[in-house]
């Protein structure tokens, strides 16, 4: 059934699209907020006052929320606020587990299916992030760019729709992430290695040092 609004003729199913639409880009933006630390753990968030800024209505403010705090990103505590989520040091480790194993697994999967020229791309962005080993922020940056390019070869939209769907948890948990000077030099050789892998299509090598490059063995 349609509606008329201010002269306008607009159906039910256009009025819902706007309303995913607007919550989307409450989610991203809000999202963004608390990845970059704008909105730092234990931050209060209410939703009229996030509904005065994006000037929209509770609703899309709620569904948006309501999916943060599906992925751990904040509390809601109904008719009070929201707040967004703590990182322990256990959080973090268990996220870079998490990291480790299904990222692997889309290592598995893409390498063997990459051609030539792919391989040789994916095998320098392997060796490019050596370079950002000792930058927390370009280190996840590199390391996220590595994955999804494997993702997005792999042909498989599970995996791609599971990472898109997570990737605003790993990177707000890894975050506090910082390696060692031992683990440098590890990382440097497993990088090293992980490119061989690629070149050569072995996903069975590549899994595993993708979990290693996790510090998961």
């Amino acid at each position: 059934m349609d509606g008329d609004v201010l002269g306008i003729s607009v159906s039910h199913t256009q009025v819902g699209v706007t309303k995913q639409l607007l919550a989307e880009e409450v989610y991203q933006r809000v999202g963004a907020s608390i990845i970059d630390g704008t909105l730092p753990p234990g931050h209060r968030i209410r939703d009229a006052e996030l509904a005065a800024q994006f000037s929209v209505s509770r609703m899309p403010i709620r569904e948006a929320l309501q999916r943060l705090e599906r992925i751990g990103l904040v509390e809601m505590y109904p008719s009070r606020y929201t707040q967004v989520t703590e990182v322990s040091p256990a959080l973090t480790v268990k996220t870079r587990e998490f990291a480790g194993y299904i990222e692997g697994a889309i290592a598995a999967i893409a390498v063997p299916r990459l051609n030539p020229e792919e391989r040789t791309e994916a095998a320098q962005r392997a060796l490019g992030m050596t370079d950002a080993l000792e930058d927390g922020n370009a280190f996840s940056a590199t390391r996220w760019a590595f994955i999804q390019y494997l993702a997005e070869r792999s042909d498989n939209e599970i995996f791609r729709t599971v990472l898109d769907e997570t990737s605003m948890l790993l990177f707000r948990n890894l975050r506090p992430w910082s390696l060692s000077a031992a683990e440098i030099d590890r990382m440097r050789t497993i990088h090293t290695q992980l490119a061989h892998a690629i070149l050569a299509g072995d996903g069975s090598a590549a899994e595993r040092l993708v979990r290693a490059m996790h510090l998961v063995d």
